[in-house]
């Protein structure tokens, strides 16, 4: 719906709990009131467990109330920026964050910055540029550069 018309009431109407992907691609999302049953959507609830790694304090009941009401509407959405995680740290300590985010951020890089990958990235580049029989300046650049900053950051 998001990719093929602009009105956002269709789009509000489309974006439901039952249909989160959209949302995702949207960049939408809408905060509100649902009982734990709609929230649960038929799933278990488990117990978080944040209070004990936060370094910050829990707010109290009603100040986490009170934030998450101020909220509610529609907001931007983003699986990395601003995600549901970063919408409960913010409401219940103040802080816009999300471990998953970060976890998987420090994968990403571990993975991306590595001398293996500057390894196959430079064969890579050298094989592209034998098949292609074109070596210009600039191509030729790019396929020792990119192996090489990769290198110097991992």
């Amino acid at each position: 719906m998001p990719v093929v018309s602009g009105d956002q009431r269709r789009v509000r109407q489309m974006v439901t709990n039952s249909r989160l992907l959209l949302g995702v691609l949207a960049k939408c999302g809408s905060v509100r009131v649902d009982s734990v049953d709609d929230f649960a959507y038929g799933s278990k609830i488990l117990t978080n467990t944040t209070d004990q790694v936060c370094s910050r304090p829990a707010l109290r009941g009603e100040d986490v109330a009170r934030r998450a009401e101020r909220l509610r509407g529609d907001v931007s959405y983003s699986l990395l920026w601003y995600n549901c995680e970063h919408f409960v740290m913010y409401c219940r300590y103040g802080t816009v964050t999300s471990f998953q985010t970060f976890q998987f951020c420090k994968t990403a890089r571990k993975l991306l910055l590595s001398r293996r990958v500057a390894k196959a990235t430079a064969l890579l580049g050298a094989c592209l540029l034998l098949y292609l029989r074109a070596v210009t300046t600039c191509s030729a650049l790019l396929a020792a550069l990119l192996p090489f900053l990769i290198w110097m950051a991992s």
